[in-house]
């Protein structure tokens, strides 16, 4: 995809979609996001985002639709320690980057179709992103 591109999608989301998401996924009242919290890689200050998720047990599945463009991912690859608030709750995890995953059948996999089809749509570069929760 073009550059010219990928910075409108990343306007839109940063100032129109994502702020009224964030609040409601913080609160734990969208069901299948979650916010993601990942150590900067540059600044070691905490960074929040909100993302759509496929939940198999302990273990989280987002697609990034930015794939290695977006700030979380190359936040999670140099940290692969995060947290992230699931059902209203701060739970510690591990993410991992998986540039060889087949993105089209893991979104396959995901039960919230109408967020796959965002997916598909604003996405420019898709990657999966693995993510194993902690035990309490």
């Amino acid at each position: 995809m073009t550059e010219a591109r990928r910075k409108r999608v990343r306007l839109l989301q940063k100032y129109v979609i994502n702020p009224p998401l964030k609040a409601l996924t913080f609160a734990g009242k969208l069901p299948g996001h979650i916010v993601l919290e990942t150590t900067g890689r540059k600044t070691g200050k905490p960074r929040r985002t909100i993302v759509g998720t496929q939940r198999e047990g302990s273990t989280l599945w987002v697609v990034a639709e930015q794939g290695r463009y977006a700030g979380y991912v190359a936040n999670i690859a140099a940290q692969h320690r995060i947290r992230v608030r699931l059902d209203g709750h701060w739970l510690d995890a591990t993410a991992t980057v998986l540039d060889d995953d087949d993105v089209d059948a893991r979104l396959a996999s995901f039960d919230d179709q109408k967020h796959v089809g965002m997916v598909r749509k604003f996405g420019t570069s898709l990657l999966t992103v693995r993510i194993d929760i902690d035990a309490p």
